[in-house]
Parts: C-alpha cells; structure tokens; sequence
C-alpha cells in the first residue's frame, strides 16, 4: 500500500512539472532564481501601490470596502484557477485566507488612526517577523527551512525587528474629516448611501476616540493585522510540507504554490462576506455603504490579487524563508514613496 502510495506522489510530480514546465529548471543556471525575482519585483510593486487608488476616497468604518477588495481578490483567483485547469481544491488553503480577511478588516481603522504609511509600516514589519519564524523554525506543524547564508538572515530579522520598534515613536499627522478647515469642506456632501435612502459623513467609531488613544489603538489593530497576515501561507505550508508523507490526507499534493491561491482567496472572499453580514445585522440592515468606493476598492483588490499570486511564485522558486524578507521589505519602501508622491499631488 506504501509503495502503491509512493508511486502516486511521484506520479503526481511528473504530471506536475508536464502541466508547469517552469517547475522543470536546473537550479545551477539560475532560471529558479529569475523567475523568483521577477515574481517578487512584480509583487512588491502592486503592493506598495495597492491602497493608493483608495487613499482619499471615503470608507467609513471599512467593512464595505473590504468586502469589495475581497471580491476582486477572489475574481483573480477565478481566472488563475481557470488558467492552471482547476487544480485540486485543498479546503484546509481557505484557513489561510480566512486569517487573512480577519486581519483585513483593520485596515481602514489603522489607516484612519495612524495614517497609511505608519500603519503599513508596522502591520508589514511583523508580517515579515512572524513570516520568517514561522518558516526558519518551523513553527504551526511545518518543516523548518535552511537558508545559506545564517548570520545574513538573522541579521536582517533582526534589523527588521528593530525598524518595528523604532515605527512606534514616529508620529503621524492623521485629521478626521471634521477636523478640516472650513476652505477644504467639499461643496457637495458625498456620504455614504443606507438602505433608508439617507446620508451619513465618513466619520467612523475611531473618530470620537482621544489623540492618544486613538494611535495606540491603531498601532495594536497594526501589530495584529500584522501577525495575522503573516501566518496566512502557513495552511498552504503545511499542506505542501505534508505531502511527502505516506500517512497524511494530503499525501500527493501539489508542490506548486499557486495551485492552492483558489482555495485561499476563497476563504478570504467567504470570510468577508460572513463578516460583512454580521455586520448588516448589527446595523439592523442599514449598512453604510459608499458608492465611490466601490471601483476604486475592486481596483486595489486586484491589484493585491496579483500581488499575491506573485508572492505564491516566489516562494515555489526562493522559499518561504526568502520570499518573506524580501517582498515585505520593499513593500514597505514602496509605499511610503507612493504616498509621499501622492501626497505631493493632491496637496
């Protein structure tokens, strides 16, 4: 039975690496390398630019918004799952994806306590904390990685962990809508539409909260979003880890990360729209909803969709324990110059 299961794995890769011939590379000529590379240039760009489209666009208190980001995320996994002939579904993947819509869910109260470049900064530097451990150590059930260059790496972790520390004490200049000078008051009121056929401003519960606790609550929320999203991979980790095993329900799976990105942005899409009807319960049915947010907020979904999909790539070429590092921190210096630049244009 052994035997009958081992030649099925193997099996299994073959048809794999016919089905994927970039999986089919000689690691001494560095094609591994450059399309890994080329995978995480391609990431950090769409994620550092990703929440610019919805920068100065109301969200309110952000569960509509997020529930439109996590439906473009899922359209772009419709199209990849389609592309790649509807590999097989793994429901264990939509695990990842709901730790990541939770985590999601904070972003517009982070961004409307301490800023988008701050709140970045925090949430994507315990990302790569906590991304990094849990592939270099093998924390949550997956096998531990090796890297090359040890020291390198721990002295990258390292400064990183630093970096979060010192992000703490740098001050943000956050105003709430009404706080602006009376000049800046648009002339019309664009609010958001409720099922009464009323308008309500952009103001949100984070609005009424003091200066200083409004950035340790945004700061904490950071941290949060931060750890959650970077325990996201860990369920396509671990399947992938476990595939090698004969006694394992996951004996044979793919080794090609991007086989499991349906099954995950899933999860997320499922998750955001259970959060997002518990919410119109609490509401009562009248959610707050806002029209002008709901381009924008699908283009900033697929372009984190694409992100994503580059991200699994990379880790299939470099690994988990390089990916991390690498797309995080780019990220970071991306999008402080996204914003700033933006800043730059609409001030």
């Amino acid at each position: 039975m052994e035997k009958q299961k081992e030649e099925t794995y193997t099996d299994r890769n073959i048809d794999n690496n016919k089905k994927y011939p970039m999986l089919v590379t000689n690691s001494s000529n560095g094609t591994d390398l450059t399309y890994g590379f080329v995978s995480c240039g391609v990431a950090v760009l769409f994620y550092g630019s990703n929440f610019v489209p919805v920068k100065k666009i109301p969200t309110g208190d952000g569960l509509f918004f997020q529930w439109v980001l996590c439906a473009a995320v899922w359209s772009v996994s419709l199209v990849v799952n389609i592309i790649l002939g509807s590999p097989t579904f793994w429901p264990l993947a939509m695990l990842g994806g709901a730790i990541w819509a939770t985590g999601n869910i904070t972003v517009v109260p982070i961004v409307k306590t301490i800023g988008l470049g701050l709140g970045l900064l925090i949430w994507a530097s315990f990302n790569l904390l906590i991304g990094w451990a849990s592939s270099r150590f093998g924390w949550f059930g997956i096998d531990a990685e090796e890297v090359s260059n040890p020291t390198l790496n721990y002295c990258g972790a390292g400064c990183c962990l630093l970096s979060a520390v010192i992000f703490f004490f740098v001050k943000s200049d956050v105003h709430s809508q009404s706080s602006r000078p009376e000049e800046e008051e648009p002339l019309l009121i664009d609010g958001c539409v409720n099922a009464d056929g009323g308008t309500s401003s952009d103001d949100s519960w984070v609005d009424t909260l003091r200066p200083r606790t409004k950035r340790l609550v945004g700061s904490l929320l950071a941290v949060a979003a931060g750890l959650l999203y970077g325990t996201s991979f860990v369920p396509v980790l671990y399947i992938k880890n476990h595939a090698a095993h004969h006694d394992s329900h996951f004996t044979g799976a793919s080794q090609f990360d991007l086989d499991y990105v349906f099954a995950q942005f899933s999860g997320i899409f499922l998750t955001s729209t259970v959060y997002f009807l518990i919410y119109c319960a609490a509401m009562k049915n009248t959610p707050r909803v806002y029209p002008r947010a709901i381009l924008p907020g699908f283009v900033s979904g697929v372009m984190w969709g694409i992100a994503t999909c580059c991200w699994f790539l990379a880790n299939t070429y470099l690994s988990a324990v390089v990916s991390f590092p690498i797309i995080t921190t780019v990220s970071i210096n991306t999008t402080a110059w996204c914003c700033v630049n933006t800043a730059a244009v609409l001030y």
